[in-house]
Order: C-alpha cells, then sequence, then structure tokens
C-alpha cells in the first residue's frame, strides 16, 4: 500500500521488511514543517506499475523508466558519475577500485532528471540495474533493484518539481542538513602519526609565525598507547603533558581532531577502559586481533561508548574525531574486518552492518557532543542512507585527484559530504592543484600522517622522512598561503550555504545537473560543480595546461579577473598556469568576502570585504547571511543583511536574538 507522507513524499510497502533497517536508526526526525511546506507533487509511479517477487536468493522489483531519463547517486561514487546504463551494488568497500557500485558510502538512493528520487529502505548488499537489460517481450528499460535476502522492502518516493527539490526532500526526510561549527569549515592539518606533543607544538607556532591559516589539527594513531584495535588513552611516552598540552593548543586558536576506530582493545595489558562494560553488546569476531566490534544499534552500546568519549576526552577539550576503517576491505587480498557471517546481539549479521557501522558510529560520537551542547565536525571513513544529517565528511585512503573530484561533484545526491584531501604529491603543481580542489570542498584538508614535516617542505615521502629539504619552499609555501586564505575569504558565504542545507535540505556543494536539468550537458558535467548558490567551479589536475568547461545558462564573472564575462549555455577552453583554473561568479552576485584571519575562532567575528560581481554601481545587490555563535547546539541566530547601496557602499542590518556579532564591517 502507497502512503502519502508529505506533499511530494510517499511511501510503500511490498511484501514482508526487515526490522532492521537504516530508518530504525534514523539519529533525526524528519524536518516535517519544512517538508509540509512544498507544493504538492504526484508520485511519478502507479503501483500497478511496480512488479515484484519473492524469491529464495531475496526480493527483486522494479521501478518503469522513460528513456530521456538519466539517473545519479548511490552513494559516494568515485569511479562515475551519470549512472544510467550501469549495475550497482551498494555494498561498504573501503577500496571502490572499479565501477560496481561498491563505496566508502554505499546509499540505496537515486534520483532521476524527471524530478524525483527513490530510497530503498535496506541494510543489505542491494544491486540496481538502471536500464541496463532489454527483456525479450519489448517492455521498455526499468530500474530493476535486487536485495538479498530479505522478502520485501519499503520504498520512500521524492517527488519535486525538479531534481534538486527532489535532493531537498531526502535530506530534510533524513533530518536536514548538518550544521558545521564555523572553526570546522576552517584548514585541517594532520600532523604526523608518530609525532611527540612538543613537535605538534613546534609546527602549530609555525603555521603562525609564517602566516598559514590553519584552524584545525589532528592528531593520528600515535596518541593512542595502543591503536589497532584502540584504547581511547593518552600515549604518555609521545604527550607527557597532554592535558596541559590540549589547552595550550586551544589557547593558541588550534581545534583538535583525534584519530579513532571503533574497535574496542580488549588486551591484557591494554585493554581499553570501557572493553569490559561493552563486551557483551558486541559481535562474537574480532578485529585486529584485539578489537571488539560494538553493536552500535543497541542503546547501552552507544551509551558505554559516547560517556567515555564525552567525559575523558570532549569535556577536556577535544573538539571532534576521525572515524577511521569502519568500512571494511574483503576486495583487496587484505581481508581484516569481521566476516559478512558475524552474528551481532541485535540480530544484524556482518553484511548489514558493514552497510551501518559507520553511520552508527557517527553518530555514536555525535552523542558526546550533544550532551556538552556543542557542535562538532569530524571524519569518517564509512557511511550510508539517511546520513545528511551527521556532521562528519567522508574521505578515503585512495588517491587518484580524477576520483576525488568524482567524488566532490557526487556527494550531494546522497546526503553526504566528502574531503578530497591532500597527502602526498608527484611534483609541485600536483600539490597545488590538489589543494585547489580540497579549498571548495565540505572540508579542507591536508592529511600529513606519513610526513615527518609539511608536504610542501618536501613533496617525497621518502625524503621527507629522512629530513631532505627543498630548496624553493618559500615559493611554495606562497602558493599553500594563496589558497588556504581564500578558504578563509570564503568562509561566511560557505557558513549561509550550510545553514541552507540545515534548513532546507539544498546541498551546499553539488553538480550542475541539480540546478540545471533540463540542460543536456550539464547532465554530463562530471568535472565542475556549484558552490552555494552563486559560484562554479572547475578543479584540474597536475598536468593539464588547458581546460575545456562547460557554463550553464546564464551570464559568469571571472572571480580572479572581473574584466571577463562569459555567457552561459557552452563550453570554454582556455589554458591556465597552474594558478589559474575556472572559478567563476554568476552576475548580479554579491559575494560576502572576508579578511582571511590566521585562524577561526571558537566564537569569531569577520570583517567583511564584499564584492559585487557584475551589476552597476546604481544598482543595489543583497544577500542574507547565517549568524550565529558559531558553536554551540542551540543556534540562536540573526538573519543579517548586506547590502549594496546606490553610491557603491555597504551595509549589514540584523534581524534575530543572537547576541554574538559574526560580521562587520570596516
Amino acid at each position: 500500500m502507497m502512503h502519502q507522507l508529505y506533499p511530494g513524499v510517499y511511501s510503500l510497502t511490498l511484501g514482508k521488511p526487515e526490522a532492521l533497517t537504516p530508518l530504525a536508526f534514523r539519529e533525526y526526525p524528519a524536518k516535517e514543517e519544512i517538508l509540509n511546506a512544498f507544493a504538492q507533487t504526484s508520485c511519478p509511479f502507479d503501483i500497478s506499475e511496480i512488479p515484484f517477487w519473492r524469491s529464495e536468493r531475496g526480493f527483486t522489483l522494479e521501478l518503469p523508466m522513460d528513456n530521456a531519463e538519466e539517473i545519479y547517486g548511490f552513494g559516494l561514487q568515485l569511479k562515475s558519475f551519470a549512472q544510467r546504463g550501469k549495475k550497482k551494488t551498494v555494498r561498504c568497500n573501503a577500496d571502490p577500485k572499479a565501477d560496481t557500485g561498491d563505496s566508502h558510502a554505499p546509499v540505496p538512493f537515486y534520483v532521476s532528471t524527471k524530478g524525483y528520487g527513490v530510497y530503498v529502505d535496506t541494510a543489505r548488499q542491494a544491486s540496481f540495474y538502471c536500464g541496463r537489460n532489454l527483456k525479450k517481450d519489448g517492455s521498455p528499460p526499468c530500474m530493476s533493484i535486487d536485495v538479498p535476502v530479505a522478502q520485501g522492502v519499503t520504498l520512500y518516493v521524492f517527488a519535486g518539481q525538479k531534481m534538486r527539490e527532489a535532493v531537498q526532500k531526502y535530506n530534510l526526510f533524513s533530518g536536514g542538513g548538518a550544521m558545521p561549527p564555523m572553526w570546522g569549515l576552517g584548514v585541517w592539518y594532520r600532523t604526523y602519526t608518530r609525532g611527540t606533543s612538543a613537535e605538534i607544538e613546534a609546527f602549530a607556532r609555525e603555521f603562525r609565525e609564517k602566516e598559514l591559516p590553519v584552524t584545525v589539527l589532528g592528531l593520528e594513531p600515535g596518541w593512542h598507547t595502543k591503536a589497532y584495535a584502540c584504547t581511547y588513552v593518552w600515549n604518555e611516552e609521545n604527550y607527557p603533558d597532554h592535558t596541559d598540552f590540549v589547552q595550550r593548543m586551544r589557547d593558541s586558536g588550534y581545534q583538535l581532531n583525534l584519530w579513532e576506530q571503533a574497535f574496542v582493545r580488549n588486551q591484557e595489558g591494554f585493554r581499553a577502559p570501557f572493553a569490559d562494560k561493552i563486551k557483551p553488546y558486541c559481535g562474537e569476531y574480532y578485529v585486529f586481533d584485539w578489537g571488539l566490534v560494538p553493536d552500535l544499534t543497541l542503546p547501552e552500546a552507544r551509551e558505554i561508548f559516547a560517556e567515555y568519549h564525552q567525559k575523558e576526552l570532549v569535556e577536556k577539550g577535544i573538539s571532534g574525531f576521525k572515524l577511521d576503517e569502519c568500512d571494511g576491505s574483503d576486495f583487496n587480498g587484505n581481508c581484516w574486518s569481521y566476516p559478512d557471517f558475524t552474528r551481532f546481539p541485535s540480530g544484524l549479521d556482518g553484511s548489514q552492518m558493514h552497510n551501518l557501522i559507520g553511520l552508527l558510529y557517527q553518530h555514536t560520537v555525535a552523542q558526546a557532543f550533544k550532551a556538552v551542547g556543542k557542535r562538532t565536525w569530524g571524519l569518517v571513513r564509512a557511511s550510508s542512507g539517511l546520513a545528511s544529517s551527521s556532521p562528519f565528511s567522508l574521505y578515503s585512503d585512495l588517491y587518484d585527484h580524477n576520483d576525488f573530484i568524482h567524488g566532490l561533484v557526487n556527494m550531494g545526491f546522497s546526503g553526504l559530504l566528502w574531503c578530497p584531501e591532500v597527502r602526498s604529491a608527484g611534483s609541485v603543481e600536483d600539490l597545488v592543484r590538489r589543494i585547489q580542489t580540497t579549498v571548495f570542498a565540505p572540508l579542507t584538508m591536508v592529511n600529513a600522517w606519513p610526513f615527518p614535516y609539511p608536504p610542501w617542505w618536501q613533496i617525497n615521502e621518502s625524503l621527507n622522512c629522512e629530513g631532505v629539504f627543498r630548496d624553493d619552499i618559500a615559493e611554495i609555501e606562497a602558493h599553500v598561503r594563496r589558497w588556504f586564505e581564500l578558504r578563509m575569504r570564503l568562509l561566511p558565504y560557505l557558513y549561509t550555504a550550510f545553514h541552507r542545507y540545515a534548513e532546507n535540505g539544498t546541498p551546499p556543494v553539488r553538480a550542475l545537473v541539480m540546478d540545471y536539468p533540463e540542460d543536456g550537458a550539464c547532465r554530463t558535467a562530471a568535472n565542475a560543480v556549484m558552490v552555494g548558490d552563486s559560484i562554479y567551479f572547475a578543479p584540474m589536475i597536475a598536468g593539464e595546461t588547458e581546460k575545456s568547461f562547460y557554463l550553464p545558462c546564464g551570464q559568469w564573472v571571472n572571480f580572479f579577473d572581473e574584466s571577463q564575462t562569459l555567457e552561459g549555455g557552452r563550453e570554454y577552453t582556455f589554458t591556465y598556469d597552474m594558478c589559474g583554473f575556472p572559478l567563476y561568479v554568476k552576475v548580479g552576485t554579491l559575494l560576502p568576502l572576508a579578511k582571511p584571519e590566521q585562524f577561526v575562532a571558537e566564537w569569531p567575528t569577520f570583517t567583511l570585504e564584499p564584492r559585487c560581481y557584475g551589476p552597476a554601481p546604481e544598482d543595489n545587490a543583497s544577500i542574507m547571511l547565517h549568524e550565529d555563535n558559531g558553536a554551540s547546539l542551540d543556534r540562536v541566530c540573526n538573519a543579517v543583511t548586506l547590502t549594496r547601496r546606490e553610491d557603491g557602499s555597504f551595509s549589514l542590518t540584523r534581524e534575530g536574538n543572537c547576541g554574538h556579532v559574526m560580521y562587520r564591517l570596516n
């Protein structure tokens, strides 16, 4: 039977669904008030058009497709963009090296250029045949969905006037988009895994002296007494004064993010403090020899895990966590995770848990911050469906730059965030191009875990470890500083884009086709994104000196050279040096750029340096900015209007109850 839940949102139960599905563990309720404000949109399917059947192998159904529609989604897809004609299996995998659907974040949700999306509520490794196979009876192509083991599923259909509205409704059904603390949007730098507190402090001072605006420092496995699996206890040899160290870092304007896994060490002499308490709520197999795998569907397991993090780490100054290895790697000869047949106390098997544990882990760690009323922003290596409200960005140990760009373009289809992190580089150009890409991502990060010294001192990992430095450090540092400062300048604009994500589900970074679904060229534009509503960004990779890119309809002003205005609706080809790339702003945009600071304070205030793109001085332009204290969960806020007056000057007006001033003009 089909039910309408909200305008344009429908549920359809077929057969007998399993009880343990992603929706059963959704952390935040749907944003009903906003969903109910949408105009009514009819369901694109009639129940009579949906054949389904059960068998010993599982449950299969078919949804109609027409010949003109294109399909996107299925989570963090690193190998492809448009999915029509492909088979996608939503299977969690740390090493997705082929275009099979395997992903750090497999999501059983897809969206169509016809303006609808479909979410299949299952934790199984379902396969989607996207109009791939023709039938001998001559019937038109369809979306065939094959769910192993299950004897039924519930579908959720999100119908919109356009494609982006369908994605918005899916995100709102998931609880809305995640709202970062402002510091989370600053620049991140993850430190050497064997680094000591003294060495990390020395580099922290170096960043300030060299005016490299870094806000978050990440500590890698060496902070634990034992990692793989984890003790969650400070290593006194590397961090003999860890309590004072944390406070000194915070006093210097740094937020600290700690690496960890969900695998709780249960080894004599190195037992995690809460291992005995959580052991009854864990699966039957160890990971990394001594790691208990908690069943985080269980309230008891979540409470034990979250309470320890809250009292021992969060309340002592830690701002966030990097949640590693929660994906599993069964397909590269190094099967280090728990088996698919593992039995968990909740009744889940290992296959289901692989698809769920990443998101459950995120919810559990976020619970520690909710308890103290603070927002967090973190990293995670696995996620799944209904994840848009989770304050974590995905990352990968893979490193192909083109794959990372695919992640940036695709993430918005499925309610995910992505960090195309910077590690090693094949050349200075490669380093710079990768930094440029991460500047326009939800999380901007250099991950120097294998480097004792900053990568721009020596991009070659082996030479870096030997302490052999380049002669052109100052020149490379100037490039790094330029792009870090650009990120800092964009923060008011990005923060407001994330507010829209939280309030109405619009992804802050998204594929062009989401805004321009009728434009045939945008349907295949896999190398460019919209950042917010007004910025177009097409990243470049090392070795590219010439770039062909398609601009959607309208007029666009070059961010770097305002004398160049281009007409959209066509492709352009230009030559660039490594400091240039296609970055355009919609004509008529008032961009609320900020004076770059050396770090983002916990309760920040920015000096705005607005720029208006396009209109003549006599034409007023304005933009609404989101203002709150930048850190707390209560989010008492102001609506701030930045306006350019007829004489070319600017003004700010505020409405709301937030006492903190986040924005000011000179």
